[in-house]
């Protein structure tokens, strides 16, 4: 059919757009990780919840060289990140037990070790002392693993993860791995970050809750979804119209969540798509988010490429439109649901059983599932 004979079938913008109206290129990249001044406490917006356990992402593999230190915080803690001359990934809690240097600033990497800036004490990634250069001895306590706190660390999908665990438990459940991460022909990562000014839990709701993709991201008609859930993985899928400048387009999108800070989703429909998302909070009202994509070269690169580029920055844009409302929504502990909202309540249950090793158990080898169907 010849491009004549197309119809523009992408609908109107929702209120939250006129937000972003005016923002592209660096700018938009910049409001992105903006602060967000004057805004409620984490307090007033009932944002109590612990962070849950799980894997995180600290950063990109690409962004840790050999011998580099960087400092992070996340979880409301100062940690340090270090890439031993062995090319493996470690991570401390950054303070030095000596006298208190904060080690992801001026420290180096000595062979595997981390150095501390201040007095050269020498860390392993287990978090003992190996060496003090000035001192024959190294005190007994000293030596000990997790003097200074260690985590448990995995280098996957182009991500360096962490396990946290509030009660410093060691890993419940492994990494997941997508195969399409750097195989050969397909597109290498194409990376976007945000700050969000909301809680984990609030955002874990957002996948479930169908009838904001009507209001908020404009889809043609009210999605439609299956989702599961068995113990610690969620998966969803959900179909739905795609409005495109070439017309509708019947779309089905495959999310797997093995827990609430690492998942995937897969797109079908415009153009085969995986999106890697990494999500770990910072502070209880603060989220750090990394959305990493990449395609079939072959439709990259194809007569289609722009449509595939265009899904990849409108996937993007829904984030952008999530988080005008993120960024100043207050957690309702005990939300009016009606019944086209979707799975959201079951969801909500799946997530507690991160805040809890007791609720984690409970939950193995449960299988629960959902289904809505599309309004008009």
């Amino acid at each position: 059919m010849p491009d004549t004979a197309l119809t523009d079938a992408r609908t109107t913008p929702a209120a939250v757009w006129t937000k972003l109206e005016g923002l592209k290129g660096e700018e938009l990249a910049a409001w992105r990780i903006a602060d967000l001044p004057n805004r409620p406490t984490a307090e007033e917006r009932n944002l109590k919840e612990p962070f849950p356990f799980g894997w995180f992402a600290v950063c990109y593999s690409d962004e840790l060289a050999p011998g580099e230190v960087k400092a992070v915080r996340y979880f409301a803690r100062e940690m340090v990140v270090w890439r031993g001359e062995d090319m493996k990934a470690r991570v401390l809690d950054a303070y030095c037990r000596h006298l208190g240097a904060h080690m992801g600033h001026g420290g180096r990497v000595n062979g595997s070790d981390l150095e501390c800036p201040f007095h050269a004490w020498r860390y392993n990634e287990r978090g003992g002392v190996t060496e003090i250069p000035y001192s024959r001895i190294v005190p007994p306590q000293a030596k000990r693993e997790n003097c200074v706190r260690a985590w448990p660390v995995v280098e996957r999908n182009g991500f360096v993860y962490v396990w946290h665990h509030p009660d410093n438990i060691p890993p419940l459940f492994e990494v997941d791995s997508y195969p399409e991460v750097g195989s050969p022909g397909w597109t290498p990562f194409r990376k976007f970050e945000w700050r969000v000014f909301s809680s984990l839990g609030d955002m874990h709701d957002n996948g479930q809750d169908l009838a904001h993709f009507f209001y908020v991201h404009r889809t043609a008609v009210f999605p439609r979804a299956e989702t599961f859930i068995e113990g610690h993985r969620m998966r969803s899928i959900t179909r739905a119209k795609l409005g495109t400048p070439r017309g509708e387009v019947d779309g089905e999108i495959v999310s797997d969540n093995s827990s609430p800070g690492q998942g995937c989703v897969r797109f079908k429909g415009i153009s085969e798509t995986l999106l890697v998302s990494a999500i770990t909070p910072i502070e209880k009202d603060e989220v750090h988010v990394r959305f990493a994509f990449t395609q079939p070269q072959s439709e990259a690169d194809g007569p289609m490429g722009g449509l595939a580029r265009a899904l990849i920055r409108d996937i993007a844009k829904q984030l952008d439109q999530d988080k005008i409302i993120w960024d100043r929504l207050r957690h309702e502990s005990e939300p009016l649901i009606c019944d086209g909202d979707g799975p959201v309540p079951m969801a909500r249950e799946r997530y507690a059983q991160f805040l809890s090793t007791a609720e984690f158990e409970r939950w193995r080898g449960k299988t629960r599932r959902f289904e809505t169907k599309a309004r008009n």
